[in-house]
């Protein structure tokens, strides 16, 4: 009898069921796209960090796991004091730095030592840079900005020539001359970080414990397991930026269902008064306006996960740079919220509607 009369109350008001279901899903897609985005480009980072091949990546003291948070402070002297650690088969020095206008970073890089550690960028078209004004580009990169071999590409207001473009997944998606990014930089002496290889990768964590003990007071980690590390805990307002966009999506919700039952009980005034006269407890009623928003909260969630994915999809088509992770954890973060939303924000409404006294409930216009 319960759920007969939530769905006739939901059908009685198709326009403010309706609005109220779209504002819920709007909630959960807010939390999932938005954390789906974070979450997705910090792990993008982490798997082309890895992807580069490198068994370690020797970073300066206290350097942050986002390469480009980590600036560019080591001496390329450096190279020569890590490639005499024993075990130790090449080493390249690469310079990273962030072009915020292209939403991108680059490598400087020596093409010889770079192909040693990493085996080698696999060209689709074209061929290394062979000059300062020259950049390799990746093919998702290429995709997005619509660029081809011989094509202009302005980078930190320069302008370069792209010689090729390379398939993506080695560290990052242009490629230029180590000297040409250190004079962009405006830091002709130093790099940002060194890939190693070794000649044994059997025992990385061994080689890097050997090679703390040799070289002491650096940031080195394990290259394959580099994506592991692009946590919350490990990047600094990871999980603070994540906590702040859950905040304000509840707030969103709580409102709405807040707004959307308070609306329900001014509008039912007198069919409540009638539940009462027959019998119906606070109980009973408060349970009632709780259900019938929790039922609006669960269709909103299934709408709202379904559209995360298809606004990914959309998005992931006009700017293929983009990275998102929809996880099945926060899928069930996201339906939480939601149905928290529905108890809290329906809480005040219910229990204005159990307090009524039939009497004026029945004299109600």
């Amino acid at each position: 009898m319960k759920w007969q009369i939530i769905f006739a109350g939901l059908r009685a008001r198709p326009v403010r069921t309706c609005v109220t279901i779209l504002a819920v899903a709007l909630q959960v897609s807010l939390i999932l796209v938005m954390v789906g985005l974070t979450t997705g480009t910090a792990d993008e980072i982490g798997r082309r960090v890895s992807g580069v091949g490198a068994d370690i990546v020797f970073q300066p003291p206290d350097a942050d796991v986002l390469l480009a948070a980590s600036g560019a402070s080591l001496d390329p002297g450096m190279e020569a004091i890590i490639a005499k650690v024993d075990g130790v088969k090449s080493v390249t020095p690469v310079l990273v730095r962030t072009n915020v206008k292209k939403f991108t970073m680059f490598f400087g890089i020596d093409p010889k030592t770079f192909d040693e550690v990493s085996g080698g960028l696999v060209y689709k078209k074209g061929r290394v840079f062979s000059g300062p004004d020259e950049v390799v580009i990746d093919d998702i990169f290429a995709k997005d900005k619509n660029l081809d071999v011989g094509d202009d590409l302005e980078l930190q207001n320069h302008h370069f020539r792209v010689s090729g473009i390379v398939e993506n997944g080695k560290g990052v998606r242009i490629f230029m001359e180590l000297r040409k990014a250190q004079e962009l930089n405006s830091t002709p002496s130093t790099v940002s970080i060194f890939f190693v290889k070794l000649k044994d990768s059997s025992d990385i964590n061994g080689a890097i414990a050997k090679m703390k003990a040799e070289i002491p007071g650096y940031e080195i980690r394990n290259g394959p397991e580099y994506a592991a590390l692009m946590t919350g805990a490990n990047i600094p307002g990871f999980d603070a930026v994540n906590q702040v966009i859950v905040f304000v999506a509840l707030c969103i919700g709580v409102l709405v269902i807040f707004l959307s039952m308070y609306t329900t009980i001014m509008e039912r005034t007198r069919e409540i008064g009638i539940l009462r006269s027959l019998g119906a407890s606070r109980t009973f009623i408060v349970t009632l306006i709780m259900k019938e928003a929790i039922l609006i909260c669960l269709i909103g969630v299934l709408l709202g996960t379904v559209d995360s994915f298809g606004i990914v999809r959309v998005a992931q088509h006009f700017f293929p740079t983009m990275a998102f992770t929809i996880s099945y954890q926060w899928m069930i973060y996201a339906a939480i919220s939601a149905l928290a939303s529905g108890v809290v924000g329906s809480l005040h409404p219910s229990l204005k509607a159990a307090s009524q006294d039939p009497v004026e409930a029945f004299a109600y216009e």
